[in-house]
């Protein structure tokens, strides 16, 4: 899965012969999974019609701030656009527009979204050779990169003048990866080992029957292709679930019991930076497992259990420099319990979820979370999407490992 999947993208493009690729770099953005904008200079209409950008994005191209055929329209808000976007995009960049960049000229509405974005602006240079080297021209370049904007930088070949020489537009596909590497380069996990525990442990009591419970696995499964998108190594130990998850930075072993979970997560504990056990792990198993399915018979059964490895302690007992958090699902004493839990398996983070919050718990969609840290600052949430909480988890951790 690409870093652009997701990832709102606004597309400046501006009026040089190279505006004719822009289609093409739409198409590529869009084929990431990016969600696609494009705002253009007027005169970028002269070479490439808004209908084509429009079709290929799917959205509405921006070009003025009030549409000029309907008196009634609403005004294309810049300070939208400029909000809307995760990065904006400038290509091609022209000389005009790069100076105007630089000096704050908000005579068009592109620069004025510019001037509103908050997000990472990107640009990349298209013009003929003579211009690109121009002393004015590098020094708007310098100043735009002084601004915290990132170039990409032109390529070398035919120009439009017939010259040869630098001042080519990238690519569009070279543009695409040179998006991609940049972003991946900066993502806060990039390069960190994640171990995540999820879903339920099956324990055998014969060749038919076991003992589990609910857990469906979603939020571990959030929390896994959560920390991926944030750059993590992956290793997601699982236990059976009907999830699937499909990404190249996440490594899926799949497990049943409580003792192949234990196995599995200690095979890559040493190696790992962050875990995170999210796991319903069974406390108990049957102490025999029947060779043939048990027949039902008059009267009552008697299963004898025995206690399963506690992973979670095991792993806070082996602790050297790894960020360690479990899950507390509770149903009373709730942050009491979390607290004492936390201490005890000496945990850096504990995630409590309680039964009795609505939206919590579960096979849910949803989670209720409250956080109690190693100092025992308890942060207490609202409702929301396990993919949200997934994210607030990931920023706590962040913050606490670079802090």
């Amino acid at each position: 899965m690409s870093v652009l999947s997701g990832k709102k993208v606004l597309l400046g493009v501006t009026a040089g012969i190279a505006a004719y690729k822009s289609a093409f770099l739409v198409r590529l953005l869009i084929k990431k999974g990016a969600e696609v904008k494009v705002v253009m200079t007027p005169s970028a209409k002269e070479f490439v019609t808004p209908l084509t950008l429009s079709t290929l994005s799917k959205n509405e191209v921006f070009s003025s701030f009030t549409n000029e055929e309907d008196e009634n329209a609403q005004w294309n808000n810049h300070v939208e656009l400029g909000l809307w976007a995760d990065l904006f995009l400038v290509a091609p960049a022209t000389a005009n527009t790069m100076s105007k960049m630089s000096q704050g000229t908000s005579d068009n509405l592109l620069i004025a979204t510019y001037l509103s974005a908050k997000c990472p602006v990107y640009f990349a240079p298209a013009m003929d050779l003579d211009m690109y080297k121009h002393p004015s021209t590098l020094e708007t370049f310098q100043k735009l990169e002084d601004f915290g904007n990132i170039i990409i930088p032109a390529a070398h070949g035919e120009l439009a003048s017939g010259l040869v020489g630098k001042g080519r537009m990238a690519e569009p596909e070279d543009i695409v990866e040179f998006l991609e590497k940049d972003i991946s380069e900066k993502l806060p996990l990039k390069g960190k080992k994640v171990l995540i525990t999820a879903g339920p442990t099956y324990e055998p009591i014969d060749p038919v029957r076991f003992i589990g419970n609910h857990s469906s696995g979603k939020m571990g499964y959030a929390i896994a292709e959560t920390a991926a998108n944030l750059g993590a190594i992956v290793t997601l130990i699982s236990g059976p679930t009907s999830l699937e998850i499909n990404n190249a930075n996440i490594n899926k072993v799949n497990v049943t019991s409580a003792s192949e979970m234990y196995e599995a997560v200690h095979k890559v504990y040493s190696e790992t930076d962050i875990a995170i056990l999210s796991a319903a792990v069974a406390d108990y198993k049957p102490a025999t497992i029947a060779d043939q399915k048990i027949k039902k018979k008059e009267g009552s059964l008697t299963i004898q259990l025995e206690k399963t490895k506690d992973i979670l302690a095991s792993l806070g007992a082996e602790k050297k420099n790894q960020f360690l958090v479990g899950f507390a699902l509770e149903t009373e004493n709730e942050l009491e319990n979390a607290k004492t839990k936390l201490q005890k398996k000496n945990l850096d983070l504990i995630v409590l979820n309680s039964l009795n919050d609505k939206g919590a718990g579960f096979g849910t969609d949803t989670n209720k979370v409250t956080f109690v840290t190693a100092h025992n600052k308890v942060i207490p949430f609202e409702v929301k999407s396990k993919q949200e909480v997934a994210m607030d988890i990931w920023q706590h951790i962040i913050q606490e490992i670079n802090a």
